[in-house]
This record gives C-alpha cells, sequence and structure tokens, in this order.
C-alpha cells in the first residue's frame, strides 16, 4: 500500500472551507460550482466529497419537496381541502 499517494492532498483549511461554503450558498452560482467541485479530478479530494455530499441532500430535498407538492395536489383534486374553513387558522 503506497500511503504517500493516500495522503498527497494537504487537508483543506478553514479559510477555503469557509470560502466554499459561501460560494455554495449562492443560488445559482453555487449550485455550478458545487458540480464542478464534485467533478474535478485535480482538485482535493475532501472538497469533492464534500461536493457530492451537498448535491445529494440536495437531491434528497427536491424529492421530498416533490412528493409533497404532488400529495397536496393529489388533495386538491379530490376535495380534501373542501370542507375546511381556512379562514379559522
Amino acid at each position: 500500500m503506497d500511503f504517500n499517494n493516500e495522503f498527497k492532498h494537504p487537508p483543506v483549511n478553514t479559510g477555503d472551507w469557509f470560502l466554499s461554503i459561501f460560494i455554495a450558498n449562492i443560488p445559482v452560482l453555487g449550485l455550478i460550482m458545487l458540480v464542478v467541485w464534485a467533478i474535478d479530478k485535480t482538485g482535493n479530494p475532501n472538497k469533492a466529497n464534500w461536493a457530492r455530499a451537498k448535491l445529494l441532500w440536495y437531491a434528497v430535498a427536491i424529492g421530498i419537496g416533490i412528493v409533497f407538492v404532488i400529495l397536496i395536489g393529489i388533495g386538491a383534486v379530490t376535495g380534501v381541502f373542501d370542507n375546511w374553513d381556512f379562514a379559522d387558522l
């Protein structure tokens, strides 16, 4: 086992993480940068794994959102909400 090849990337320092998280939270640019960091073969693998995990969380959140919207749509079409008095809420 070649340990030199295993640890050839230095750890990502606090300033780099701060900037990466800041950029990742910018709506459109952040998504683009997460994809770039996730597929970058020459960059730090720690940042690539973090970007892949964050993209996976986005996919889970979008999936849950889609299921929620479908359930609300089915409820609206079938008349589940017809007897609700939303004025009391």
